[in-house]
């Protein structure tokens, strides 16, 4: 019996070792099975953050593509724009142009280049002729005032200073007086004259309502009446010379002083029309078979219809010279040219 038993034992032994085994392995099994749901559960979250993630980064692209699909949509609207007030800004020139054209008639002489463009006109009114070019500055360096024989005290004819510059036109400029200097008659400018920038010996005679008259280093006409050094400068000068009196200052007729009011006499005006051109005039006078001369307050009436903005009465009388390409155009009342002291010149 005892053998039997043992026997058995022996024979079931493995069977009993597999048993006890699958026990073991389901245990372990399910202490496991918890850490597999958990990285499972991780698993799932990071992976759902990942489609989060990429859902607002193609959110992101999307609006950005959309913005530069606006961005490009203004682009194109602010450059149509652009083009289109370019187009309306040229339209309103050339209208201007004509308008300005139409009052002064048919140019007499035409010149045109990468810096200046000049057209020269008859001027034939009741009682007075001369001459007007309107110039359009593309380079305000085309513009020059220039000392007679560019040096202090000399003196030259307007056609001298056009001949030694090589300039195309020339008017007078400023007003002078003489005096005696070592026994020599040495000619002295009045007032502030400019040239390239640089104030020349300022403030000379003349004092009161003198006024300077030229352009700035934009090609525009300044000028006005000026008590300081600091106050000419202010206006950024890059050419000028000065007289008597201010005609029209922003388009507003000034008032013309008593001693220089209601007389006819030749003139040399400086001005600017409100698109930049510049208009230079000189009238002929003292001659009743061809120009009695011009008061200043009838000759601003004509610069007010001509539609100038801003004008300067220079010197006159025998010093009004007008000279287009070597030739002077004018009749100077004197019968002959006047030498002067500074001229303005407009280089081709």
């Amino acid at each position: 019996m005892r053998k039997l038993f043992v026997l058995a034992l022996l024979v079931l032994a493995p069977f009993l070792g597999i048993w006890i085994a699958c026990s073991n392995f389901t245990g372990y099994a399910h202490a496991l099975s918890m850490p597999v749901e958990k990285v499972n559960l991780s698993l799932y979250a990071l992976e759902e953050s990942v489609n989060i993630i990429e859902r607002e980064m193609n959110n992101v692209k999307t609006q950005a593509e959309n913005q530069k699909n606006q961005y490009e949509v203004h682009d194109e609207s602010l450059s149509n724009l652009t083009k289109q007030a370019t187009q309306y800004k040229q339209m309103s020139d050339q209208i201007y142009e004509e308008r300005i054209l139409t009052m002064l008639g048919e140019p007499i002489k035409v010149h045109s280049s990468r810096k200046v463009e000049i057209k020269v006109f008859k001027l034939e009114e009741l009682g007075y002729r001369g001459y007007i070019a309107k110039v359009k500055l593309f380079d305000p360096k085309a513009f020059k005032v220039v000392l007679a024989k560019d040096t202090l005290g000399e003196k030259e004819t307007t056609l001298e200073a056009v001949k030694r510059t090589g300039a195309l036109l020339g008017i007078n400029g400023g007003g002078f007086y003489t005096e005696m200097r070592n026994g020599k008659p040495y000619m002295v400018h009045i007032g502030n004259v400019v040239i390239n920038g640089k104030l020349i010996t300022p403030f000379n005679g003349y004092p009161g309502n003198l006024c300077f008259a030229g352009i700035n280093k934009s090609g525009r006409v300044i000028g006005g009446v000026l008590s300081t050094e600091k106050e000419l400068m202010a206006l950024n000068p890059w050419q000028g010379v000065s007289f008597i009196p201010v005609l029209i200052k922003g388009g507003v007729s000034q008032p013309i002083p008593a001693e220089w009011a209601k007389t006819k006499q030749p003139r040399t005006i400086l001005g600017e029309y409100a698109n930049g051109d510049l208009i230079m005039i000189v009238v002929d006078g003292r001659q009743a078979d061809w120009s009695s001369g011009v008061t200043l307050e009838r000759l601003i009436e004509k610069l007010v219809e001509l539609g100038v903005k801003e004008a300067y009465n220079l010197d006159g009388g025998g010093s009004s010279t007008f000279v287009y390409d070597q030739e002077v155009l004018n009749k100077p009342s004197d019968g002959k040219l006047r030498p002067v002291v500074t001229n303005i010149v407009i280089m081709p």
